[in-house]
């Protein structure tokens, strides 16, 4: 169970990681060389000849709209939450909830789903993971259950739109939806996911004699004191305007956060040029996910193909879609939820759209068992540890588990019902 302990929020530059979600420039983080380690291994092997020059070349173009995307989203992000955008939400939460646990899990559960599907899940543990915590230190409640929402939601939530997670991004890409269309077929999936979640929560962390001390009541914190009226807004309004780009007109995300990241950055520049560093950008995931596509395609071109087409097959049937979901849940959990799309992308056949979405969603609902099956729950247990909160494993890969295989079966069931 986990424990707060002495700490407190992190500051800026008290770790490499601590001071954005790419990490500080002085300071490498075990992340960081497994990053620089992907890259070089990827080009390694195109140098090598191990990926041919096409195939890696086609790498390169697909990923390059997405690497634009992750950098300037992530940005425009944690800008919005120094805007402290994030914590009048947060407080407004917990203000709204009156005291009452049962009404602050719902708005919690709410909170975090919106968060996650509106801006990806990575900005849901790198930003709402420490206004969390910090929420539950001033307003005097237990932190297990804000960080377990977080983090669990952070995943199981991140099946709605494009933005919501790279592995979604490449999918929408292959069977050609834009992001309404992924809208319209994730919703029932996107919901059921959440249900479930939210259902283990309450069990596992939320109900009486699990959050803390048994209390029945807590004390809602006073509304927070913007130190910056104007650049809050502005930023609010830049997320606002995100949201309905990509959702309304269907324009490129890359595009759309380019221009909502502008926005944020001149007002910062405006108003608190201090604040802008190149350790916001996101250093980390910009090198991780080019290395990691070159990586996949290697090892793709030389075994995994086939071995992965034996066990996902090409059934598009509900079995077969269990199947793929299993496999992509598996795999995820085993090494992380990216490579174990792209792989599993490569085997499924072009024309099994339902095949290839119990992927999606096994890759995005499934990891949730060990720590490195997906990039947020690596971010997310950072956050939890330069707070000073502290997780006993058993009971992390435990209830884990448990909502892996019922969130992957309800929404892999529901997407067959949309279907």
């Amino acid at each position: 169970m986990m424990r707060e302990v002495s700490g407190g929020s992190p500051q800026a530059g008290d770790d490499g990681a601590a001071e954005g979600p790419g990490g500080g420039l002085g300071r490498l983080h075990p992340l960081d060389w497994l990053a620089g380690a992907l890259l070089a291994l990827g080009l390694l092997a195109v140098v090598t000849g191990l990926l041919p020059s096409e195939p890696a070349a086609e790498e390169m173009r697909r990923v390059g709209p997405l690497v634009v995307f992750l950098g300037t989203v992530i940005v425009m992000a944690e800008l919005t939450g120094r805007a402290q955008v994030f914590d009048v939400v947060a407080s407004w939460v917990a203000r709204a909830g009156r005291g009452r646990y049962p009404l602050l899990f719902g708005l919690c559960v709410a909170f975090a789903s919106l968060t996650t599907i509106a801006l990806n899940l990575d900005t849901t543990a790198v930003l709402l993971t420490p206004v969390m915590l910090a929420l539950a230190t001033r307003v005097g409640i237990a932190p297990v259950p804000l960080a377990m929402t977080t983090v669990w939601l952070a995943n199981t939530a991140s099946l709605l739109l494009p933005v919501s997670n790279l592995t979604n991004l490449l999918a929408a890409d292959r069977v050609a939806l834009s992001p309404s269309g992924l809208a319209a077929v994730m919703w029932l999936p996107q919901l059921a996911s959440i249900t479930v979640t939210a259902l283990w929560l309450w069990v596992f962390y939320w109900r009486r004699g699990r959050r803390g001390e048994g209390q029945d009541r807590y004390t809602p914190p006073k509304a927070p004191v913007a130190g910056d009226l104007v650049l809050l807004r502005i930023c609010a309004v830049a997320c606002a305007g995100f949201l309905l780009a990509i959702l309304v007109a269907d324009v490129p995300l890359w595009s759309a956060s380019l221009t909502a990241m502008a926005v944020v950055v001149v007002a910062f520049a405006v108003r608190r040029p201090r604040e802008l560093r190149l350790s916001l950008v996101p250093w980390r995931l910009l090198v991780m996910v080019p290395g990691m596509f070159l990586v996949v395609a290697t090892v793709d071109a030389h075994g995994l193909h086939e071995l992965l087409e034996s066990a996902l097959g090409s059934g598009n049937d509900f079995v077969g879609l269990l199947r793929s979901a299993a496999v992509g849940a598996g795999l995820s959990n085993v090494l992380n939820n990216l490579p174990a799309y792209l792989a599993g992308e490569a085997v499924v056949p072009a024309e099994n759209h339902e095949q290839l979405l119990a992927l999606l969603i096994g890759v995005n609902v499934g990891p949730l068992v060990t720590p490195w099956a997906s990039l947020a729950t690596l971010l997310w247990f950072e956050r939890c540890r330069w707070h000073g909160t502290r997780i006993a494993m058993g009971r992390f890969l435990g209830t884990g588990l448990l909502l892996s295989v019922t969130g992957t079966l309800a929404a892999v069931s529901a997407l067959a019902l949309v279907s």
